[in-house]
């Protein structure tokens, strides 16, 4: 066979080692590349044909084939393309850099509108040499009177091309593999690399090894039956779900669909099917998940495809950051790949694609809350995370969620933020009106001053949602807010308190405050001026002991006539300074939210027997004991004792009971 020796066009002696290091992340990659230009090759042709540029035998079936020889070392990769002459050879694989899609697109722009084509050989071939010492190319073009052409190069800037003995249109490569990467030979490696990468790639492949292909074709020849023990394994769906139109899918098909992609047999609780064709192209499917954790530990994948060519998973320029907690495919022909497909170019193009998924994600969810709110409830706990860290990281999805998002009450009744600022606090007139102290007399009700009325209209603006962080911790003043009738979201989420802080800027005078912040007036019991003068003179007292008793003089602490009188002692922090302490935290400074006693307030219920006996015994023997039990119990509602504190307080415990059987 005659030979032609060339060298190859490059810039540098040292392109080889550059492709087998940093051109691909990853050595697998080369199956991706090799088979996907068989599929370009096979598109092309079906596009000519359609032109009647060609004529397809009637028998020929779209395939590429890929045999693994484990014995020879070799890799074979067979497409019935379009194939190429010798002319194409040298322009497409001796000239490096150059894509053989531009022309193909330039001469064909007018007859055809879909122009997403991948070169047929470029510089993604050049990556059959990370894994192999020598590459041979047979391959014979469709073109009438075309000849075969046998290339081959042993990775260095020299070839050798000439005239072949391939007789099918179409083209096979040949790699034989460097010592360092025989597992690719294997079989079973092969099928996982290419489930990986091929797993929806638009033309059937089949892979199979060359032992299994030799013993069929003898089997069929000896017997003159074809056998279908050894059959070559299809390992691709050409038509995979995000391609079709949503109406043409059932629910049926997207749980299998999801199932076999992520291996994750539970059920989704829905999802969204991306379908736009204009001003770029992109499909894909979005999947929502059932978690019951904390956003932190939530993994997402979502799979990046070009033209149902598998990119990567989670690339975070093109998926919004907040989707990648959920499942999904994502198949953009539109993107701006650079020349190993793995990592995507600097481009502004690709913020509009990770803004419209963003979009279509809060109008699928708006769209919910409005016409199917029972199902939107439903869903509420699973997905309230994926929500918030979105309105967190992302301004715009932030304002489309705002009156969408659910908050559940102390009742387990979901409202939206709009309905909890609809929610009516407790009527003060009637309450006033009827008022009594606490010897049964009629209390007058109070009256805001002229001077007064500007700075209550201030307040009357801003718009206070109380929320829980623990129902079990906080249950006394969840059982307070209950007998005033008032109402409270439950937060429990370490999500939540960066979340309504967010709100609360989106939000002009709303306010979130947790349970045990503050003590309003409704919870205190109204008092005679002479009754109050009383209690205040008192209190400077029992404070002073308070603090002597704990050994806190920072602490601030409080008297009030409190509605429940089984209520002893309670303790508030002010909103600002948790949600400060909390922030310490979080960056590890190691506040303690107690032990600074900043913003900190113990309020002693005057109407409570055990606050009276302090009143009335300030320097009584067991006084000091008492203040010291009050505190722990007004602490245990808000977070747990440390260790030596609990064994303290158990101690007491037992010597309080004590002295009742005594």
């Amino acid at each position: 066979m005659a030979q032609t020796h060339g060298n190859l066009s490059i810039n540098s002696d040292n392109i080889f080692p550059i492709i087998k290091k940093w051109l691909y992340s990853d050595h697998d990659i080369f199956y991706r590349e090799l088979i996907s230009n068989g599929c370009d090759a096979i598109t092309k042709l079906k596009k000519l044909a359609m032109m009647g540029e060609y004529e397809m035998p009637d028998d020929r079936k779209d395939r590429v084939d890929v045999i693994v020889n484990a014995e020879e070392k070799t890799i074979q990769i067979i497409d019935n393309g379009l194939g190429m002459t010798a002319e194409e050879v040298e322009e497409y694989i001796n000239q490096i850099a150059f894509s053989g899609a531009t022309d193909f697109i330039e001469k064909y722009k007018d007859k055809t509108n879909d122009d997403q084509i991948i070169g047929h050989f470029g510089l993604g071939f050049y990556s059959a040499f990370m894994v192999a010492d020598r590459v041979h190319i047979d391959t014979l073009s469709y073109k009438e009177g075309a000849t075969p052409v046998h290339w081959e190069c042993d990775g260095g800037t020299e070839y050798d091309m000439g005239d072949g003995n391939y007789d099918k249109v179409g083209t096979k490569i040949t790699l034989f593999l460097n010592e360092d990467c025989l597992e690719f030979c294997n079989e079973y490696k092969a099928k996982e690399v290419i489930k990986k990468y091929c797993s929806f790639m638009p033309t059937e492949i089949y892979v199979c090894k060359a032992s299994d292909l030799v013993e069929v074709e003898t089997d069929a020849d000896a017997e003159g039956e074809t056998s279908d023990k050894k059959q070559p394994e299809l390992m691709n769906e050409t038509h995979p779900l995000w391609t079709k139109h949503p109406n043409e899918c059932t629910k049926e098909d997207y749980i299998a669909f999801y199932r076999k992609v992520f291996m994750d047999y539970k059920e989704p609780l829905f999802w969204i099917h991306l379908n736009m064709d204009y001003p770029f192209n992109l499909k894909g499917i979005l999947y929502f998940p059932k978690i019951n954790m904390e956003y932190e530990s939530i993994e997402g994948t979502i799979k990046l495809y070009n033209n149902q060519v598998f990119i990567a998973d989670n690339i975070k320029e093109v998926i919004p950051e907040f989707l990648m907690l959920l499942k999904g495919v994502i198949d953009c022909p539109d993107l701006p790949l650079n020349v190993s497909r793995s990592a995507l170019q600097n481009d502004g193009f690709v913020k509009k694609i990770s803004e419209y998924i963003s979009k279509k994600v809060a109008d699928k969810l708006s769209g919910m809350c409005k016409t199917e709110k029972e199902e939107y409830e439903k869903y509420w706990d699973d997905i309230s995370p994926f929500i918030k860290f979105g309105c967190l990281k992302d301004d715009k999805f932030c304002e489309k969620m705002n009156d969408y998002i659910l908050f559940k009450n102390i009742d387990g009744i979901y409202m939206t933020l709009p309905e909890c600022l609809e929610v009516k606090p407790i009527d003060t007139e009637e309450e006033s009106a009827s008022a009594v102290d606490e010897e049964g007399n009629a209390v007058e009700a109070e009256v805001i001053s002229a001077d007064d009325s500007e700075a209550g209209e201030d307040a009357a603006k801003e718009k206070v949602i109380y929320y829980v962080t623990d129902e079990q911790q906080q249950s006394q003043y969840i059982n307070m807010f209950r007998q005033a009738k008032m109402d409270a979201v439950v937060l429990t989420h370490s999500i939540d308190q960066p979340f309504v802080s967010q709100l609360e800027s989106k939000n002009e005078n709303v306010k979130f405050q947790r349970i045990d912040a503050d003590l309003t007036e409704t919870f205190k019991s109204k008092t005679s001026k002479k009754a109050q003068k009383e209690l205040d003179e008192v209190a400077e007292q029992i404070a002073a002991s308070m603090k002597k008793a704990l050994k806190k003089e920072n602490m601030s602490v409080k008297i009030d006539k409190l509605k429940n009188k089984k209520i002893a002692s309670m303790l508030t922090i002010a909103e600002e300074t948790r949600r400060m302490q909390d922030m310490m935290k979080m960056y590890g400074g190691g506040m303690d939210m107690f032990g600074a006693e900043e913003g900190a307030t113990l309020v002693l219920n005057a109407n409570h027997p055990l606050v009276q006996y302090i009143m009335e015994n300030k320097d009584g023997e067991h006084t000091m004991m008492l203040c010291q039990q009050l505190y722990d119990l007004a602490l245990l509602q808000n977070a747990p004792l440390s260790p030596d504190a609990m064994t303290k307080f158990v101690q007491r415990s037992n010597e309080i009971m004590m002295l009742l059987a005594k």
